[in-house]
């Protein structure tokens, strides 16, 4: 069975390049490199870089992909929320998405194969053709973890593909039988069931998403196996000299676009403007719950090696602002007057989409569930999360609907 990992393990940070000497270190000690006990760099190997720059690509990266991650989740929730469809959660694909995805580049040892800029493995001596692999792969993943780039696609965008809060406010919704169904007419009522049902129904959407991201983990493993042989190598200088300087630019640029098209809407003067509230919204919050959960996991993971900390802190953090959000856009009475309620709604719903979905992650939690070191651990982590975010949706959604009720949102 091929082994994946979790971008916000705590092997990725004790590793983050965050020195300069750092890089000289990892590779000295990786057996792909060449370069056994000559101090100086081989004329191939770029030198290591600062501690800010690397610091302010690793950001630019988080901040771009989580944009492209976010993105690609509501253009899957809307694909996959349809008349008829087998399955009502839109948010399942997407954390299956993201799982597979993760699997892939966890997986795959051709995409970064040149490392800090040092040069394909040599082949191995004949006493040692057998561990060589093992070492050199994991050798290989403790430096992949600290490339920029890498960071960015595994954190960034499977992070934000992928949504723990989103998962955890359908499984109560499903508890409670209030999980929106596209086959129903607008405005019709979903027919009343006893507990037994519901129990059952909040089983199933624990099953379906926790089962399928696993399985997509795995089989994203397998495709980067299979794809071996045909999977390029993104070239190290062509990274460092042009990927690393135009991502800062993109990233900032679109973010601050973001910002603009959230402030003058270019819909406006056409219509209602809809795309503010579906996306544009989500957008100006997506990197700021991207760049909080990278940095409490940085923090917070390596505290309890047996317990991911960091991604359990943000996943429930995550998952209690989602809960306050839906409780605000879903009560009646405030007062406001139509506009206002209209334009906070959609902000409302641009924190739900944006900085809820991109704080937490299925990706990262279902990689950890995979990865920690003896099963009862995975059980203990994984029943743990479900269990307290439930428990926060029970008290604040809860409280909201067996007192006063769900009203239609003005955006919805």
């Amino acid at each position: 069975m091929p082994s994946t990992t979790e971008e916000d393990h705590p092997s990725e940070y004790n590793n983050y390049p965050l020195r300069e000497a750092q890089q000289t270190n990892l590779n000295e000690s990786c057996p792909n490199s060449g370069d056994h006990a000559a101090p100086a760099p081989p004329a191939s190997a770029a030198q290591p870089l600062s501690k800010h720059a690397t610091h302010i690509y690793t950001v630019s990266y988080l901040i771009f992909f989580s944009l492209l991650g976010t993105l690609a989740r509501l253009g899957l929730q809307a694909l996959t929320f349809y008349t008829g469809a087998p399955v009502v959660t839109g948010v399942l694909w997407a954390n299956v998405g993201g799982s597979l995805v993760m699997g892939f580049l966890s997986e795959d040892q051709n995409l970064f194969r040149e490392e800090w800029g040092q040069k394909s493995a040599k082949e191995p001596a004949p006493d040692a053709v057998e561990i060589e692999p093992k070492i050199r792969n994991k050798n290989h993943l403790a430096v992949k973890k600290t490339i920029p780039l890498y960071i960015g696609l595994t954190t960034g965008f499977c992070g934000c593909f992928t949504s723990f809060s989103s998962f955890m406010r359908d499984v109560f919704l499903a508890l409670v039988n209030a999980l929106p169904d596209p086959s129903l007419p607008t405005g019709s009522h979903i027919a009343s069931r006893n507990g037994g049902y519901s129990f059952m129904a909040l089983v199933a959407v624990i099953i379906l998403t926790v089962s399928l991201s696993l399985s997509a983990l795995i089989v994203g493993a397998h495709l980067a196996l299979a794809l071996t042989r045909v999977t390029p190598t993104v070239p190290f200088a062509f990274t460092r000299r042009v990927l690393d300087r135009v991502v800062v630019v993109l990233a900032w640029g679109c973010w601050l676009g973001a910002v603009f098209l959230a402030i003058w809407p270019p819909d406006r003067h056409n219509g209602p403007d809809v795309w503010r509230g579906r996306a544009v919204f989500a957008l100006v919050f997506a990197p700021l719950g991207c760049l909080l959960r990278f940095y409490v996991s940085l923090h917070l993971n390596s505290r309890i090696p047996t317990f991911p900390l960091g991604t359990f802190a943000v996943n429930i953090f995550g998952t209690i602002i989602e809960g306050l959000c839906y409780d605000l856009q879903h009560v009646s009475g405030l007062g406001a007057v139509v506009p206002a309620a209209l334009t906070g709604c959609q902000v409302l719903q641009g924190v739900m989409d944006g900085f809820c979905g991109s704080t937490t992650t299925i990706s990262t939690w279902v990689a950890e569930l995979k990865g920690l070191a003896h099963r009862r651990h995975s059980y203990l982590y994984g029943s743990a999360s479900v269990l307290v975010a439930l428990g926060f949706l029970v008290v604040i959604m809860g409280s909201l609907l067996w007192t006063r009720g769900f009203a239609e949102p003005v955006c919805g």
